[in-house]
């Protein structure tokens, strides 16, 4: 009985042994698969936190590298910033010099060529009607019908090159109104007339007998001092044609323009008239020595420069009597402007005084100059008569 009872006292012994390794087999794989269980819990946690396209390649590297790539990458991506914001620099950059580029470039390219304006302008309109109504036109009222025109009374046409370069010279003292109504009209007639011209309004300064003449050749002399002008109409102020078609212009011949006025029945007084509007180029002006200087007071003139015309073999030319045809502004005699007693003796020896009177024996002196929007004012001494 003693020896069941050490083989059964054996055998439990054995077995508990067996057990309890059994027990401690267990703890250490349950330890086991707990702590590598932690592990992947803990690279899945870093994996979360690092960026989303490195734990999508399943990537296996140590977290010290992960985080380096990390670093590099944050560095790659802040380079791509100074980059693009370099490059965006240089786009604005390259934008400014595109800029000034083009800018330059539109500074070199040559003027859009104009080409000639046709001989008749299509801008006419033909007969107008001439009223002369009282008030007269204020400046202010020409100024804002006229908007194109440039300081001193200047215009140019926008769309073609003028066929000649005309220089408007009105003798003038004290006939303000009369000037408001001959810009008035006249102004608007040039522009459709397509010419290149300035008007000249020529003040003899003081109160001693009046000199038509010897202004005209002020207004001449003094035209050329601001432009290269290559015809020059010479108009009293208060002539207004009535017939756009009647242009301010010159020809091959000396023209008379004020070819039939009301003042005469819309009749020339005599073929050999002369007065009132004219035109000449500069060589046909030249050729006669310009106009006498000796001519003070009313009359006369128009004959001595017919016959200097006339000396010279020149002839005048005209526009029909209906093209031609203008309104007088009746008005009473000036002061200082009585009838010159010795225009018939003057007149009859044109020939021996043309040529050492006139533009050649000019003299005056200049008080002031001012350029106006409508037109430019020279006031000017011409002197006393002998």
């Amino acid at each position: 009985m003693a020896a069941d009872a050490a083989v059964n006292f054996n055998f439990l012994h054995k077995t508990c042994k067996v057990v309890v390794l059994l027990c401690v087999l267990h703890i250490f794989v349950t330890l086991f698969f707990y702590m590598r269980s932690s592990d992947s819990s803990i690279a899945f946690v870093q994996n979360q936190q690092q960026n989303p396209r490195f734990f999508a390649s399943n990537n296996r590297s140590s977290p010290s590298e992960q985080t380096a790539a990390v670093n590099g990458e944050r560095a790659s991506e802040s380079r791509g910033d100074e980059e693009r914001r370099a490059g965006g620099e240089e786009g604005q950059q390259s934008q400014a010099q595109a800029v000034v580029k083009e800018s330059e470039n539109k500074q070199q390219e040559p003027e859009r060529k104009l080409g000639k304006c046709p001989e008749t302008s299509p801008l006419l309109v033909g007969p107008l009607r001439v009223e002369f109504t009282h008030p007269s036109p204020t400046l202010e009222l020409v100024k804002k019908e006229n908007p194109n025109l440039s300081s001193g009374g200047r215009f140019k046409p926008p769309d073609c090159l003028a066929l000649q370069k005309v220089a408007l010279i009105i003798p003038f003292r004290k006939r303000e109104e009369h000037l408001k109504y001959w810009l008035y009209y006249l102004h608007p007639i040039l522009q459709r007339q397509q010419l290149d011209y300035g008007v000249y309004v020529i003040n003899q300064d003081g109160d001693y007998t009046f000199n038509r003449a010897k202004l005209l050749n002020i207004g001449y002399t003094e035209a050329l001092k601001d432009y290269d002008y290559e015809c020059f109409v010479f108009s009293d102020v208060d002539l207004i044609p009535m017939d756009d078609r009647n242009t301010y212009k010159c020809f091959s011949q000396p023209r008379h323009l004020s070819v039939s006025m009301d003042k005469f029945g819309f009749r020339l007084p005599y073929n050999q008239y002369f007065g009132g509007v004219s035109s000449m180029s500069k060589e046909q002006f030249l050729k006669i020595n310009g106009f006498p200087n000796n001519y003070w007071g009313w009359g006369g003139e128009d004959d001595d420069i017919y016959n200097r015309l006339a000396s010279k073999g020149m002839s005048i030319s005209r526009a029909s009597g209906e093209i031609g045809k203008c309104r007088m502004i009746r008005h009473q005699r000036d002061q200082k402007n009585d009838d010159n007693p010795q225009r018939f003796d003057r007149i009859a020896h044109t020939r021996d005084t043309m040529h050492k009177d006139g533009i050649n024996s000019l003299t005056y002196r200049v008080v002031k100059t001012e350029r106006l929007e409508l037109f430019t004012q020279i006031t000017v001494d011409v002197g006393t008569p002998p």
